[in-house]
């Protein structure tokens, strides 16, 4: 099978006509009532959807952010007043 055919039997009639055929394959799929899944990447850019991948998949909805500690944030933290007080005095 070729890279178009391969393309055009997709389950998903956006991503195909997005391939080549295009007006070919929406016809078919308008005709025939098809609906598309939407699962893959190339459809939902299409349609401007949030994409099933990364933090935009589901697995990711529930997810609980634990907050640290305060201490070791202080730790890390810089206190930028006395690097912009030495700047200022400087100019």
């Amino acid at each position: 099978m070729g890279i178009t055919k391969a393309s055009l039997a997709t389950d998903s009639f956006l991503s195909a006509a997005s391939f080549q055929e295009t007006t070919r394959v929406l016809t078919d799929a308008a005709i025939k009532g098809k609906t598309d899944p939407l699962l893959g990447l190339k459809e939902n850019v299409i349609i401007g959807k949030l994409l099933p991948s990364g933090t935009g998949m589901k697995c990711y909805n529930d997810v609980k952010i634990v907050p640290t500690s305060d201490q070791d944030t202080e730790e890390k933290s810089v206190d930028y007043s006395q690097i912009m007080q030495s700047v200022n005095s400087v100019e």
